[in-house]
């Protein structure tokens, strides 16, 4: 078993409500098969939850999913993940866990980056994460909520994500 505390992580310059989403291109999973895509593409299809969440595996990971799934957000916006874990790890994910959601792929961290998200992982010498963090995005990739947690383990305010998408 891994022991953790609770790290409070560092300020960070994210982008924030009103600004325009930062684009990028990855692979794209779904439970069938990935392929790359850009946010942009994503996002064209109408208005997006786009979560970082850490790599697959980690209980935050699979907490918020099933939140997201009790919650039934997927019915109201598209829902898309974003971590470092392989395309085959969030393929496994998302049948094993039955996430109505595609997922990202990142395992460089270089979209975290651009975000300024990079959670540096305590223990794990040149390992970073994006560090949990949600931006309901409207058809023009312009964020209209952001939440990006400010400590180690930490969750959204799921009523608050909830009424961001009911504003969209």
């Amino acid at each position: 078993m891994v022991d953790f505390e609770v790290v409070s992580l560092p300020e960070a310059d994210h982008p924030e409500a009103g600004d325009t989403a930062p684009d990028f291109t990855r692979p794209l999973v779904n439970g069938e098969y990935w392929e790359d895509a850009s946010l942009s593409d994503v996002v064209a299809e109408g208005p997006t939850l786009l979560t970082f969440h850490p790599m697959d595996g980690a209980f935050p990971t699979t907490y918020v999913w099933n939140e997201y799934d009790d919650r039934g957000f997927a019915e109201d916006v598209q829902v898309v993940g974003l971590s470092i874990s392989s395309p085959y790890e969030h393929k496994d994910l998302i049948e094993s866990r039955g996430i109505d959601a595609r997922l990202f792929s990142d395992p460089a961290n270089g979209v975290a980056e651009r975000y300024d998200i990079v959670n540096d992982l305590d223990g794990m010498a040149g390992i970073s994460e994006p560090r949990p963090a949600v931006f309901v995005l409207d058809a023009d990739r312009v964020v209209q909520y952001a939440w990006v947690a400010g400590e180690w383990p930490e969750f959204p305010d799921y009523d608050a994500v909830e009424a961001a998408i009911e504003d969209l």
